[in-house]
């Protein structure tokens, strides 16, 4: 019989996670934990062939413990189950030293496969990732086609999708898809640090550095007004880090708040109000959905959009009702998808 750790910091995912498991033969969940300050004591005294575990835990410091928890338990195997697919996130986890990585909106059937594979003895990616970091191989950053360079000579001279669009014959769309590949290859998240890249990088891509690319940094850093607030309520300390940097490299004159739960963001939103809200769907033991509802009522002039790891059709249909304007799945909330909602309030 394997025995398995299960580590997530929401109890409601590690309810169904330990039911989607309940299936395979010779498999026993001996035990849960939902933050770093427990997790190492349940391993000493639990002693799991698998640990199964959403690093982005509170107190919980994902390359350096998973490293740890490797060295201290070099036969327990490690299959991480996270939102995230950063690429650079993937492959420091895999060095660190775990046994397989899986995304959460995976179909249930594929986790009991992980399980069962990483169990075996085997590496475990899943296939979307897999292809992530294939193409990702394949790519270097140097190595640019014609339209991307000439996308880059357009973001040096200052203009936006329409006049790229305008410039290049291509619709306005297809420069979005465009922007977020090249972005994505650069490893950059905005146009201000597209040029950027192009200013520190500009001999190896073979283009030159024009004084209205320095002009368009300037322009783009002065875009924003100063008084823009946004509020971001999650209860996991990482992933409101996250999302403040990238937001941050955006958006620099923004003031962005945040809190871990419901009175908490009232607090915040009464004293700087928002002109948009973040907020995850789970909040420890609260619902994201009863804040979004409690802000709402609080001042109507706030955007609240929802966000889950988990995304459901009744968590949607709630939240919609509770008067949020949208809903997201986490692992779409990217530096695009964000800059796309911000520039909506914003406009």
């Amino acid at each position: 019989m394997s025995r398995l750790l299960l580590a997530d910091d929401h109890a409601v995912v590690r309810a169904g996670i330990a039911n989607a498991l309940s299936g395979i033969p010779d498999l026993i969940v001996v035990g849960e934990v939902g933050d770093g300050f427990t997790l190492f004591a349940a391993l000493q005294s639990l002693r799991p062939d698998c640990l199964l575990i959403d690093v982005t835990m509170p107190n919980f410091e994902p390359i350096g413990d998973i490293g740890r928890a490797h060295e201290m338990y070099p036969q327990m195997k490690i299959l991480v189950v996270s939102a995230y697919d950063d690429d650079v996130y993937v492959q420091g986890l895999l060095a660190a030293g775990v046994n397989g990585y899986h995304l959460k909106d995976q179909p249930l059937k594929d986790l009991q496969l992980a399980v069962q594979r990483v169990l075996a003895g085997e590496r475990w990616i899943c296939s979307p990732l897999v292809d992530k970091l294939v193409r990702l191989r394949e790519m270097s950053p140097l190595s640019l086609t014609d339209r991307q360079r000439e996308l880059l000579i357009c973001l040096q001279e200052g203009l936006d999708n329409l006049g790229i669009a305008r410039r290049t014959g291509l619709s306005v769309k297809t420069v979005e898809n465009h922007l977020t590949r090249l972005y994505r290859q650069l490893g950059v998240q905005s146009r201000l640090e597209a040029v950027s890249y192009v200013h520190q990088h500009a001999a190896a891509i073979g283009l030159g550095v024009t004084s209205s690319s320095t002009q368009s940094l300037e322009r783009e850093s002065e875009r924003y007004p100063s008084r823009f607030v946004l509020l971001i309520v999650d209860d996991n300390v990482r992933y409101r880090t996250q999302l403040r940097r990238m937001i941050g490299k955006a958006y620099p004159a923004a003031l962005i708040l945040e809190a871990s739960g419901t009175q908490e963001a009232l607090r915040l939103a009464q004293a700087n109000p928002p002109q948009l809200a973040l907020v995850d769907v789970v909040l420890g033991d609260e619902s994201g959905i009863d804040c979004a509802r409690v802000l709402h009522g609080a001042m109507l002039s706030v955007r609240v959009v929802l966000f889950s790891a988990y995304p459901d059709k009744e968590f949607h249909r709630q939240g919609i009702a509770a008067g949020a304007v949208a809903f997201l799945d986490k692992k779409d909330v990217d530096a695009a998808a964000l800059r796309e909602l911000i520039d909506d309030v914003i406009g």
